[in-house]
């Protein structure tokens, strides 16, 4: 088992609340595809977006109390991915532009998620409380 310092602990939990407010939020932005598709947009990209409306709370749920932490930043982690290459190689946005926001954003997110998965919840979680981490 890891023993952290307590500021370590600390930065571990605000990381964890700071990645699963984005994947809230972003998730938040896509239940409106439920109800209306937007004109133009492909039937699997509709469907990829709907599943992302299900299962991006769910990852962020399981990082706000710490449940399989390791677990739920990765397929995180795998969502981030697939969102980058989307936005470089499908809609050729760069890694920042002057209209608005590039591929930098996520890539930030997906560095979070990675050191979520490197050194777990911390000792403030449900992971911890039962042993896991």
């Amino acid at each position: 088992m890891q023993t952290y310092t307590k500021l370590q602990n600390w930065a571990l939990l605000i990381l964890r609340l700071i990645v699963a407010a984005i994947f809230g939020y972003a998730a938040y932005a896509k239940f409106g595809l439920w109800s209306a598709t937007p004109a133009g947009m492909p039937a699997l990209m509709v469907n990829l977006m709907k599943f992302l409306a299900i299962v991006e709370p769910l990852g962020a749920l399981a990082l706000i109390v710490g449940f399989l932490t390791r677990w739920a930043a990765r397929g995180l982690f795998i969502i981030m991915v697939g969102a980058i290459l989307i936005m470089q190689f499908i809609m050729h946005v760069g890694f920042s532009t002057m209209a608005g926001p590039g591929w930098n954003f996520p890539l930030v997110v997906l560095g979070g998620c990675l050191a979520l998965m490197a050194f777990g919840a911390g000792s403030m979680s449900m992971d911890a409380k039962q042993g896991r981490e």
